[in-house]
């Protein structure tokens, strides 16, 4: 009983001689501690991605044929890398490019429409009828962007690479056609050393 109260009263000691310090940064400002994926690398590979479909034939041919800007809904885009990545900070990422470029009009994805739709419906009781939205008006997507993040790390002794590759496909929804197709790529080489007193 005596070691085990020892043993707590130095633990308490080691705990209370650690200091935690905060300091706030700019939101773009890169900080990279652990090489794995991080705000920065959603942010910089969703604008990157949507640059690059922006610049293709696929825009200025739809533009020709309809007159208008392409609808776009962002589908499902899958983890597949060894980390745990938050995929929809990336899908927001995608979207809020797409918005900001002025080229494209983005919809809800199926998730959000449900809750769209639900507040819809909620409305035909509840709303006045000066206020209240009408079913059966939703602007439906010409394309949907679908894809993968997928990484492979390598690694040995105090040092590691982590390869991430990022694949979109835009897809026309009538037709199955995928219009465009982007890949990026990052590679972080992280090492390791061990400081000695």
């Amino acid at each position: 009983m005596k070691k085990l109260g020892i043993l707590l009263i130095a633990a308490l000691l080691i705990a209370g001689g650690c200091v935690t310090r905060v300091k706030r940064v700019p939101p773009k400002q890169v900080i990279d501690l652990s090489g794995r994926w991080n705000d920065t690398d959603s942010r910089l590979v969703a604008q990157a991605m949507v640059n690059d479909c922006l610049k293709k034939p696929w825009l200025s041919h739809f533009m020709a044929k309809c007159g208008r800007k392409p609808v776009i809904v962002v589908g499902e885009i899958r983890n597949l890398s060894s980390e745990h990545i938050p995929v929809q900070t990336f899908i927001n990422d995608i979207e809020r490019a797409f918005v900001n470029s002025g080229e494209i009009r983005v919809v809800a994805d199926a998730a959000e429409r449900l809750q769209l739709r639900k507040e819809r419906k909620e409305q035909i009781d509840w709303a006045s009828p000066q206020t209240r939205k009408r079913l059966r008006n939703e602007l439906g997507a010409d394309f949907m962007m679908l894809g993968d993040i997928s990484s492979i790390e390598d690694r040995e002794g105090g040092k590691k690479v982590i390869f991430y590759q990022v694949d979109l496909e835009l897809i026309n929804l009538e037709t199955n056609e995928k219009v465009w197709i982007g890949t990026k790529k990052i590679k972080k080489y992280i090492s390791r050393s061990i400081v000695k007193p």
